[in-house]
């Protein structure tokens, strides 16, 4: 995502600032072509934000802007190398990934960490999630979790998930799930929707919360509603026993089969459940629904 900034005045801040407006649709059309026109002469003056904000657009692509993650690399390496944090991070994740340079978890790491230093939140995660996993560095869950509090307490919602996790797991941390639901919450209320299926399995289970069906229906069915496989579970199931809502075979089979499509082993085995029990007309009912929901949602994200 590109990022507008203020530094010296001159031609280069006034070529970043229109490129910002072309890339954000600010005051004109949205045009990434132009915005990229504009980075690049405010890039090749050396302004650290454009030449970061034109790797962003040269690194995914847009219209009339071919992908060209090698390119993107370099400009991100000019960036990181003047100690752009945002930058620092980007070049960091292409090594990671090996995108549009050769894949070095030891180059990863070091810019990685370079970002972090600066208290930048999604660098602090993502070194979390090295350590986590052992990319460029011994595996450390303790330490990871360290990082993703870190940028937790900065109200970063994936790392608040992640702390969240950690706490429920007992990996890195010991299990606490009044403070798994507190974390969850956090990254919930920011529309997280991992973290509002599993606050709604804490409510629907009574773990590190009050036992309590409506809140589990709430936080399920917002984790649904995004397309999240365990909220849309949690919610047939709730509709299925009729716990928080009053119970309904076809919501249920509807619920359960969006879920299902993902190959959730459980989703699978409650469908046969369900579809046991229920008439052709009410098993065609809720394949519409789910036929509808899935249309409406893919709507919703064009």
């Amino acid at each position: 995502m590109a990022r507008p900034r203020r530094s010296q005045g001159g031609y280069a801040e006034a070529q970043h600032d229109l490129g910002y407006l072309y890339d954000a649709g600010l005051g004109v059309a949205k045009n990434p072509a132009e915005a990229v026109k504009w980075y690049r002469l405010a890039a090749e003056q050396g302004r650290a934000d454009a030449r970061y904000n034109l790797g962003v657009l040269l690194k995914t692509g847009a219209e009339g802007v071919p992908q060209n993650p090698a390119e993107a690399a370099r400009w991100f390496r000019l960036a990181a190398e003047q100690g752009d944090a945002y930058a620092q991070l980007a070049l960091g994740l292409l090594y990671l990934s090996g995108n549009g340079v050769a894949q070095d978890f030891t180059e990863a790491l070091k810019w990685v960490r370079q970002a972090a230093k600066q208290g930048y939140a999604a660098a602090q995660f993502n070194l979390g999630s090295m350590y986590f996993e052992g990319h460029g560095v011994t595996r450390d869950e303790a330490e990871a979790v360290r990082l993703f509090e870190l940028a937790a307490g900065q109200g970063y919602a994936p790392a608040q998930f992640n702390v969240g996790i950690s706490y429920h797991t007992g990996r890195g941390v010991a299990p606490d799930d009044v403070a798994a639901a507190r974390w969850f919450k956090l990254a919930a209320e920011q529309g997280h929707a991992a973290a509002q299926a599993n606050l709604g399995m804490l409510y629907d289970h009574g773990q590190g919360v009050p036992q309590d069906d409506q809140q589990a229906v709430l936080w399920y069915s917002l984790a649904a509603n995004q397309g999240d496989v365990y909220g849309q579970y949690g919610l047939g199931a709730m509709y299925r026993n009729g716990y928080g809502v009053a119970e309904d075979n076809v919501t249920a089979y509807m619920w359960t089969s969006l879920a299902a499509q993902y190959g959730l082993p459980i989703a699978v085995k409650d469908l046969d459940t369900l579809t046991a029990k229920m008439s052709p007309a009410e098993i065609e009912q809720a394949r519409k629904l789910a036929v509808a929901w899935v249309q409406r949602s893919r709507g919703a994200s064009r």
